[in-house]
This record gives C-alpha cells, structure tokens and sequence, in this order.
C-alpha cells in the first residue's frame, strides 16, 4: 500500500514538473495542456513560411528572407528580438514580405525584454531591399551590416505589404555610423504597400529611404533618436499622412535628430534621379523647449547636399533651431528655379530667426530673407507662437494632432499639381477629424 501511494505521488510530481508553464487550450477538454508555442526564426529561410498569431516569434540574430521566398505574418502576431544575440529581419531582392494587421489586430515587433526595461536599439528592425532603381552607379549594399545588394532598374518592383505594423526599440549598431533604422527600404518599388506604420523608440532613423520609388500612407515616427524621415540615393516616391513626434528627453548624442533630413547622396553629386520626395500632410512635432531638452534636437525639415524636393499642406511645431532649412548650393538653386516646391505649410521654430534657414552656401544662392519671401508667397503660414495650431501636439504620450478650429492648420491647403495618389484635404497636417492613430498606435514612456 505504502510503495502505491510513493508511485502516485511521483507520478503527479513529474506530471507537474512536466506542464510547468503550459496553457489550456480553449477548443479542447479543460483537462487537457498544451506547451506554450515560442519559436525562434534564425539565418535564412528556405521555403515560405506563415507566421501565425497564436504563437510568439523570437528574432535570434539576422533573419534573412531571400530571392523566392515569402514571410507571411497573420495580424495580430507579435515577433521578438532574442535578448542576447539581437535580432533583425531582412527580406532579400526577390523575397516578399505579407505582414498585413489590422486596427484591431496590428502586427508588432519589439524587444525581447520586459516591460519597464526595454530601451532603443534592443535589436535591429525591419529591412526591405527591391529592385526599383537608384542613383548608384554600381550596385549598393544596404549598411548596418547586412551585406546585402538592392537596388535594379524595375521601378514597379513588388517586396510584397506592410499595413497596421508597429516596430519597437530598433536601431542595433552593428559598427559605428552603420546602424539599421527601424524601417530600412532600399531600391524598394512602387508595387510595394506601405500603409499604417508606427516606429517607436528608435536608437538610429525611424524610416529611411536608399533610393527606389515605393509610396507610403500613414506613417508615424514616436521618439526616435536620430531623423523621422531621411531620403538618400534617388528616392522619388510619394508619402501622404504622416507623423513626426519627438521626445525632449531622448535623442541621438553623436549626430543631430530632425524631422526629415535629405540628401541626394553623401558627397552632394548631381547623380540622377535626384532624390525628390513628394510629400503632402506630414505633421512633424519637435520638444518645443520642454524642460530638459536634449541639445541635438534640430530642424524640422533639413534639405541638405544637392537633394531636391516637393512638400505641401503640412505643419511643424516646436523645432529648436530651425523649420524649413536648405543646405548646399545645389539645392538652393533647385528651389530658387522650382524644381523643388514648398507650398501650404505652418512652419513654427523656437528659433524664430531660422524658422526658415539657409546655410552659407545656400545663401550664395539665395538669401535666408529671399527664402521667406519665397515661401510666404506661395501659401507658407510663419509662426512665431506654437500655440493655437494643433490641439494637443506636445502631450507626447497622449498627443491631439487634430487642428485647432479657426487656426492655420484647419484650412489653406491646395492640392493642385498633385496626381491622384494624394487624397485632398481641407486641413493642413496628418490628422483631421478621423484619427487614423487610433486603436493600433501606441505612445508609451521611454522603456515600456
């Protein structure tokens, strides 16, 4: 009797040792345990796969998606970075991305670590490489130390979609100056979908572009250390609704953070296509003086090295050392002779003798004086005050982009010249009276 009872208790011992951790499946009896799905995505896939939302996915270092290959992901599916040897997703030339959330279900990736501790840079981001064309005379290799090529001459290039996606804590250093951003598209094509994407807490840029043409809808940029939005290498796609929100408190030590920063390459060449975005309804939001700004908190808009561009019906407020600002001979003269436009936009600085701004070379070309002129003229609205604008753009973790009935933003916009890509609007900025933010964004405190 004695050595029967021994045997059940062992028994029952293992039996909970065994499911230590393990989950009730709801479809099945309720006596029945399953093991809790985790699975690790590591080096480069070999046949397609199908990320589902019942399951936790771990990033273990760089996950390749090549030539051929497509990565499903369901909505509502969550996929982490492993905490010791971080994680990136790169999808090749050839392969394709389907990572389509919802509202209700938005697809996230994020750090591997807990809740309270998670901090920019815990891993590396997203990566999309297509075959839409370049300014590179050879063919580039994406930096943050992938060593892969992008970049072709199929401008209608498909890398597959990405709707209703957060990306969290990106921005891992390979190696000094070579770090990958949050979202990283090189030579990616308009046969692309970009729709509904937040980065958060970014530790290099939230979205770059290296050349290609792919076009994009809702796009938001919480907290990122370095630049919300840089275009380099040819890019020439349209952008229409989108967000740049800063934290005062976080930013970029060894290099400036800006709204936008553009070039049409490094060294300022006239190699074409000339970088070109055409933007429309951006909102971008800097730390507006708060109490303990960090110094490298720049511009809200910084034109730079030969780069041209066409930016129309947006808002910026709070910049600490500038708003609109235009650097190199190159693209001074691109504006001065038209072939980039400004046209329709609130611009506010805290600097309010650089709201609009042109370096020393720029001004060879025109001056900081001809500059404003310039841009009053053609439907620019120059604001000394940050107030009255928006309704609540400086609530970082609870913002109101909607504008402030009767102020600049509410009216004012023209959409002429623009195809029909561009949804018109009345108000100037991202949002209006439908908050597309809602339900699938977050702004959380630094960590969480």
């Amino acid at each position: 009797m004695f050595q029967g009872k021994m045997f059940r208790f062992l028994f029952m011992a293992l039996a909970a040792t065994v499911f230590v951790g393990c989950t009730k499946n709801d479809d099945e009896e309720d006596d029945i345990l399953v093991p809790p799905a985790v699975t690790v995505l590591s080096g480069s896939l070999s046949e397609s796969k199908t990320l589902t939302a019942d399951k936790q996915w771990t990033l273990k270092g760089y996950v390749y998606v090549p030539n051929g290959i497509t990565l499903t992901i369901e909505p509502g599916t969550t996929i982490i970075s492993d905490v010791t040897e971080k994680g990136a997703l790169c999808i090749e030339r050839g392969g394709k991305i389907i990572a389509n959330g919802t509202p209700e279900k938005p697809i996230v990736f994020t750090s591997g670590k807990a809740a309270g501790s998670k901090a920019p840079g815990d891993w590396g981001g997203v990566v999309i490489l297509g075959r839409a064309k370049t300014n590179r005379t050879t063919t580039p290799v994406i930096e943050g130390g992938l060593d892969r090529p992008y970049g072709g001459d199929d401008d209608a290039d498909n890398s597959g979609s990405l709707k209703y996606v957060r990306i969290e804590y990106a921005g891992v250093a390979a190696f000094p100056n070579s770090e990958i951003n949050g979202l990283t598209l090189g030579g990616v094509g308009k046969g692309t979908t970009l729709e509904n994407i937040q980065v958060i807490y970014g530790a290099d840029d939230a979205y770059e572009f290296f050349g290609g043409n792919v076009d994009a809808k809702n796009l938001v940029a919480y907290a990122t250390a370095d630049d919300d939005f840089d275009f380099d290498f040819g890019y020439t796609g349209r952008i229409q609704f989108a967000v740049a929100l800063r934290d005062p408190l976080f930013v970029d030590n060894a290099d400036a953070g800006n709204g936008i920063e553009a070039d049409n390459d490094g060294s300022g060449t006239t190699a074409a296509p000339f970088t070109r975005p055409v933007l429309s309804n951006f909102t971008f939001i800097g730390p507006n003086n708060a109490s303990g700004t960090l110094a490298n908190h720049n511009f809200a808009n910084r034109w730079r090295r030969a780069v041209r561009f066409d930016l129309r019906n947006s808002v910026m407020l709070g910049w600490q050392k500038g708003g609109f600002s235009m650097e190199s001979a190159a693209t001074a003269q691109a504006y001065k002779d038209g072939a980039s436009i400004f046209k329709n936009n609130v611009v506010h600085a805290n600097a309010t003798d650089a709201i609009f701004r042109v370096d020393a070379a720029a001004a060879g070309v025109i001056t900081q004086a001809e500059v404003e002129a310039k841009a009053i003229a053609e439907g620019n609205v120059k604001q000394t005050t940050a107030d009255n604008v928006l309704t609540a753009p400086f609530a970082i973790t609870n913002p109101n982009l909607a504008p402030v009935a009767g102020g600049p933003a509410a009216s004012g916009t023209d959409f002429t010249g623009l195809d029909a890509f561009f949804t018109p609007t009345t108000y100037k900025g991202a949002v209006g009276t439908n908050n597309w933010l809602q339900g699938w964004t977050r702004f959380p405190a630094r960590g969480q």
